[in-house]
């Protein structure tokens, strides 16, 4: 495999064509050395690692202005498009969780390692650096299909997009799984159970379940709740609740204010008002993401609304666009800063 010489490939930009190079295994990965763009093509990169957490380094830029995203995994954002003018380098930094399944915990494993993929309007990649992460914090996620890596497009789940506001020292495992219910979830030894064991002191572990807990009477869906939180701080974690997403479910008037949209279930349980008295009860920090989507649904009104969820796609008022999951995923990262569960410093804006 040839050897990309960090001067000359800083000097071209991908999108004037520079031609792929395949990448390589590299056997167990000890840790002892970074690995760099000798696992690179021209728009991709593969790094042979075991599951762990892991720091990357990319240094952006070439002889032309450049664009560049990064993603990688399971179509996790990992970085926002980011500019550099031509001739110029800017270095970013994140960290990546590296998991099997490497997307939704029922699904398949995926491709083994940490793969990485280069997006935007005009790539440039002057240089990588993957190492371990050696003091990383984790986000855990627990939730269901709005919050999951979502593994085809266009279905996109805020989880799968918010790794990309938070910078090095803080990654996200998203163990959001689709179809999964308060129920569902607790009983999958491939869900609860092995999300538990991994919370380590200090660890944050974001709770978003309600939408299929349709036929959840409001005494389980409680003690459930109670068992999740439980279950975090016995790990010495830090459980964050949060309300689930509305349905784009308007009403004549143009408000959300109906149980479909407010996810009130058929036996009459209001999902939303039950996890802010849990938390209310527990001491528990809260994102109320139903009134904050609420709030910038109805905003938005029927039309303009149609672009957050799969409406023009799919005719789904349930599941979020690119765009929507982005957008909620904005709403996350504000309320992780508004409440200091994630430092400023820590936290990407704009």
């Amino acid at each position: 495999m040839r050897r990309f010489n960090l001067a000359v490939l800083a000097a071209v930009t991908l999108s004037t064509g520079l031609a792929a190079v395949p990448a390589q295994a590299h056997g167990s990965y000890d840790g002892r050395r970074p690995l760099g763009l000798d696992h690179c093509t021209a728009t991709a990169c593969h790094f042979d690692v075991p599951p762990g957490t892991y720091d990357v380094k990319v240094l952006l830029g070439g002889g032309a202005a450049s664009s560049t995203s990064v993603t990688g995994e399971t179509r996790r954002a990992l970085l926002p498009e980011t500019a550099a003018p031509a001739g110029e380098r800017v270095s970013r930094s994140f960290t990546v969780d590296v998991r099997t399944p490497e997307g939704e915990p029922t699904g398949p494993d995926g491709s083994p390692g940490l793969d990485l993929r280069l997006g935007g309007a005009a790539p440039a990649l002057a240089g990588i650096k993957v190492t371990p992460a050696r003091h990383a914090r984790q986000i855990f996620l627990v939730g269901d299909s709005t919050v999951c890596d979502q593994p085809g497009d266009p279905y996109t789940g805020w989880g799968q997009q918010l790794p990309q506001y938070l910078r090095k020292g803080v990654s996200v495992a998203n163990h959001a799984d689709s179809g999964e219910s308060t129920v569902t979830y607790l009983a999958d030894s491939r869900l609860w159970a092995t999300v538990q064991p991994r919370i380590r002191p200090g660890d944050l572990v974001l709770i978003q379940l309600a939408h299929n807990d349709k036929t959840t009477d409001e005494t389980t869906y409680r003690t459930n709740l109670e068992a999740l939180v439980a279950g975090v701080r016995e790990q010495r974690g830090e459980p964050v609740l949060v309300t689930p997403i509305v349905r784009r479910w308007f009403n004549a008037d143009g408000t959300l204010d109906n149980g479909t949209a407010l996810l009130v279930n058929g036996l009459g349980v209001d999902h939303p008002a039950v996890i802010r008295s849990v938390a209310a009860a527990h001491d528990v920090p809260l994102i109320d993401l139903t009134a904050k989507t609420k709030a910038l649904v109805e905003s938005l009104g029927v039309e303009a609304s149609k672009a957050l969820y799969l409406y023009n796609e799919k005719r789904d008022n349930t599941h979020t666009s690119v765009h929507g999951a982005t957008t909620y995923a904005e709403l996350v990262r504000d309320e992780l800063v508004a409440r200091h569960l994630v430092p400023e410093g820590k936290v990407r804006v704009g």
